[in-house]
């Protein structure tokens, strides 16, 4: 969910970021706009759970779990060399994290932050994007690759071995290094996934038993540099990164259509990536990719969610 350029580069005093924590915001008032990460931090991932967030770092892998009340928070995983991490998703009890450009995906117990299993993807370029976890599996993009990821979940929790299906239908991959799938999520039976490709602004509805793919008609509109998205219903939230705006679209019942309602932009957004929401509130992180950044300081930003009409 962000350029590559950016994922891969090396990140400057990532042992201090590690040990770092966030102090109390200045604010007493609850829910703040703007939370603050550790200096150097490099967020890309973002999970809501109640109160509490997670973001990960692209540049450590590390894991930051905050409290959206207070806007404190403090490292949860340690990041490591050659772990980069993109998106993230918490469900069952684990926490579930695309790898980037490591070609990986981790497994973390929530509660320990212990690393449960690692899945190596094995494709080549690669670069594991985000992820979403259905009731019996998760699913991971893969933004070089026409293919999406499957581990399969099986009888209380069990994870299964890898699997990779290739993408069909109506798909159409970009090649020479461009930025394909990247966003996913699912429908609340887990049987369609919806994605978006950075690459030319196009949304697709996915069988992630078969790969087939469906172009979602916008009407002549799209959502280039789409990144992050989230699915509430029938509307859907698609982080446009560079733009620093959010296009928020009403879909049709069977998720083939739909019309760009209006476009969420906000002072305080620096390339934001991975959206989430917390009731009437949205959040996005400030990943900064490719523009200045003298006090190398990262935020997770609030927004106003568009009210259904």
């Amino acid at each position: 969910m962000l350029r590559i350029v950016s994922a891969i580069a090396a990140c400057a005093g990532i042992a201090v970021l590690l040990a770092a924590a966030v102090p109390a915001a200045s604010s007493a008032r609850p829910y703040p706009d703007v939370i603050q990460l550790p200096a150097g931090f490099r967020p890309e991932g973002l999970e809501i759970k109640g109160n509490t967030f997670y973001v990960g770092s692209v540049a450590s892998g590390a894991i930051y779990r905050g409290d959206l009340r207070t806007g404190t928070g403090s490292v949860f995983i340690a990041g490591g060399a050659g772990r980069p991490a993109t998106g993230v998703e918490l469900a069952q009890h684990r926490l579930f994290v695309a790898g980037a450009g490591s070609g990986n995906a981790y497994v973390y117990d929530a509660h320990t932050g212990a690393l449960l299993k690692t899945y190596a993807f094995g494709a080549s370029p690669t670069f594991v994007n985000d992820v979403v976890v259905t009731h019996d599996a998760a699913y991971f993009t893969d933004s070089l690759q026409p293919v999406i990821y499957r581990v399969p979940i099986g009888r209380h929790g069990a994870l299964g071995d890898a699997q990779t299906i290739t993408l069909g239908g109506d798909y159409v991959h970009v090649g020479g290094g461009a930025l394909n799938l990247n966003g996913v999520d699912a429908t609340p039976n887990g049987k369609t996934l919806i994605a978006v490709q950075t690459t030319g602004g196009k949304l697709y509805r996915i069988d992630p038993q078969t790969g087939i793919a469906k172009l979602i008609d916008l009407g002549g509109e799209s959502v280039p540099n789409g990144d992050g998205i989230l699915l509430e219903g029938k509307t859907l939230y698609v982080v446009q990164n560079q733009l620093n705006q959010v296009a928020v679209i009403r879909l049709r019942r069977d998720f083939a259509s739909g019309r760009v309602v209006t476009r969420l932009t906000d002072s305080d957004l620096v390339v934001p990536t991975t959206i989430d929401d917390h009731g009437k509130r949205l959040y996005t992180v400030n990943a900064k990719f490719g523009v200045p950044n003298p006090d190398n300081s990262f935020q997770v930003v609030q927004l106003g969610k568009v009210k259904k009409r």
